[in-house]
């Protein structure tokens, strides 16, 4: 609950500032809290905390690792109390064993800086055959797409330039890639395959 007050009062300070309040963000958020409101009217904002927790521990099999952001380690009870709020959105985050994150829930349509990362480093340029367009500058081509369920995560993605991402609408043509091999493939229209790895 503190990290959600604590998240309500900050929402509320940065929409004063934004308005024109020129005390900075760090006193109007202590006015805030000691009642030395100037009066403004602002909007109700919904207060937002980050819990992370382990799918094993939100069903009950364990009672460890559940953090606050901001705050810190948190009860099992008390956070799976959170998680079961009406008023919670649950967001599936995929990390590997080490606990780094290799992807997001299929709620977000673009990954995140993590998730580019990795795909970066895995393949390193565009997927498409005789393309060496770097993969930092490529778009992330989901391999199921969004609107069919394709999550953004690593096993349904990899880089396209922007070229060779548009090219998999155009009649005719196949674009695919196989994340576990490495292996990208483009079928013309004249039924020529060409493969690289």
């Amino acid at each position: 609950m503190a990290s959600a007050a604590y998240a309500r009062i900050d929402a509320l300070a940065r929409h004063l500032r934004y308005r024109g309040d020129e005390r900075t963000v760090e006193q109007l958020r202590a006015d805030l809290l000691l009642g030395r409101d100037p009066g403004v009217t602002v909007p109700a904002a919904a207060a937002m905390a980050h819990l992370r927790m382990p799918a094993s521990t939100a069903l009950t099999i364990t009672d460890h690792g559940c953090e606050l952001e901001g705050y810190g380690p948190v009860p099992a009870p008390i956070a799976r109390d959170i998680m079961a709020d009406p008023d919670s959105i649950g967001r599936k985050v995929i990390t590997d064993a080490g606990r780094v994150v290799t992807g997001i829930g299929a709620r977000k349509y673009r990954p995140n800086h993590a998730l580019r990362d990795l795909i970066a480093a895995r393949d390193r340029e565009c997927t498409a055959p005789q393309c060496h367009r770097p993969a930092r500058r490529c778009d992330f081509d989901h391999l199921t797409p969004f609107a069919r369920g394709g999550p953004a995560s690593h096993l349904n993605g990899g880089p396209k330039c922007a070229r060779h991402h548009h090219l998999r609408d155009e009649p005719g043509w196949t674009v695919d890639y196989d994340p576990a091999t490495g292996t990208g493939s483009v079928t013309t229209p004249t039924s020529r395959t060409y493969t690289t790895q």
